[in-house]
């Protein structure tokens, strides 16, 4: 299940419920604070998964599940990004254990709320990318950063603070401008967030001087500027509510 960004607020009411009533909590401490579970029964086994491999996770799920418990594995953001889900039920599945994933909000979300953006604008871009730049875990060539930058649309990338150099890179020989506007959200929703606003140019040194190295969003955001207005909205537009 989905634990959101950080903040315990913007845990889902069916995460929650599911949390109370679960005999086993499984959660990853260096991504999910500990607030997010604590509306765990006073029975409940509550673990920090962060050092375990995927087998001792599994393990432990199948023990509590075959023990009549529900069990719980909370992933941080939402679980279908980087949440390495596949291959966990592939294992559920295959031991006959029944799961269902409940969705939470995802940083990107909550990075550009926190910042007070919107990633698509009248008239401007229509389009999100979620993405990564390339590091320790490779990128599909087809999916560089550098690629799908050159659509020049709004873009939440993730997993890539420790690299600021190679990111600016990325963006500037995608043809993006020196100037393009990057919102940047370090550990959202956690009591120590930090967000701010910089350039593609100014990214490597900001996010030094900020001493960021981990859990941080850039959104790049080509058409932060842009003016246009919603046609929705337009009192020369009509549509099937509004004559």
């Amino acid at each position: 299940m989905g634990a959101g960004p950080g903040d315990p607020g913007l845990l889902t009411v069916k995460a929650a419920q599911v949390i109370a009533g679960a005999g086993l909590v499984l959660f990853a401490g260096s991504l999910v604070p500990p607030e997010v579970v604590a509306g765990a029964g006073e029975t409940a086994r509550v673990l920090d998964s962060s050092g375990m491999t995927l087998e001792e996770t599994h393990a432990l799920l199948v023990a509590a599940v075959r023990g009549g418990q529900v069990a719980v594995r909370v992933h941080t953001g939402d679980p279908a990004l980087y949440g390495a889900v596949a291959e966990q039920a592939r294992l559920l599945t295959r031991d006959g254990v029944p799961w269902e994933i409940i969705p939470g909000v995802t940083s990107a979300s909550a990075a550009a709320a926190a910042l007070g953006v919107s990633f698509t604008m009248p008239e401007a871009t229509q389009t999100l990318i979620l993405t990564r730049l390339a590091g320790r875990t490779p990128v599909p060539e087809a999916e560089s950063l550098r690629a799908l930058a050159a659509h020049q649309s709004s873009m939440a990338i993730y997993l890539s603070a420790g690299d600021p150099e190679g990111l600016a890179r990325e963006l500037l020989a995608a043809g993006l401008c020196p100037d393009t506007p990057v919102g940047v959200a370090c550990r959202v929703g956690w009591p120590d967030e930090q967000t701010f606003f910089t350039t593609i140019a100014s990214l490597p040194a900001d996010v030094h001087a900020h001493d960021i190295t981990r859990q941080t969003l850039f959104l790049v955001l080509p058409h932060h500027d842009a003016e246009a207005r919603s046609k929705l909205y337009d009192p020369d537009f009509t549509h099937g509510f509004r004559p």
